[in-house]
């Protein structure tokens, strides 16, 4: 499989998809960690604790501040599998890491069918490595 780990960690939860794209600024809640942005697909779903999948972020620069404080809230997604690499969002992941000890995990994957592959598992388990990154179902 072609992913890289752009942010370490250990992340587990449902998959969730995002029809499009999502600026953390203006478009998700840190506190409830419900997309906000009323155009959006998915607007009112929560983001909280799940393997959340979408393409590539979108928006500001200050999404990383959002996510980050959603991660200390603990009311971010449980890891972030995107298939472009998105520097926003690797950056919020990274100062939460870096500042709050907490692992949000975000990995790019190359190919299309596999990320496709695995939002369509139930519950995914996420350990992204500096080596590798794996993919397992909890037992």
């Amino acid at each position: 499989m072609s992913a890289r780990s752009l942010v370490h960690g250990r992340g587990e939860g449902s998959g969730l998809k995002l029809d499009d794209p999502l600026s953390f600024w203006g478009g998700f809640d840190s506190a409830s960690g419900k997309v906000i942005d009323r155009f959006h697909p998915q607007h009112g779903v929560c983001l909280s604790g799940a393997v959340l999948f979408m393409e590539r972020g979108r928006g500001s620069s200050s999404g990383a501040s959002v996510l980050a404080e959603a991660i200390r809230l603990a009311t971010a997604p449980a890891a972030i599998i995107l298939l472009d690499e998105d520097a926003i969002i690797t950056t919020g992941a990274l100062v939460a890491q870096m500042l709050y000890g907490i692992d949000c995990p975000v990995v790019a994957i190359r190919d299309r069918a596999e990320w496709q592959r695995l939002y369509a598992l139930p519950r995914l388990v996420v350990e992204a490595g500096a080596e590798e990154v794996l993919f397992t179902q909890p037992q």
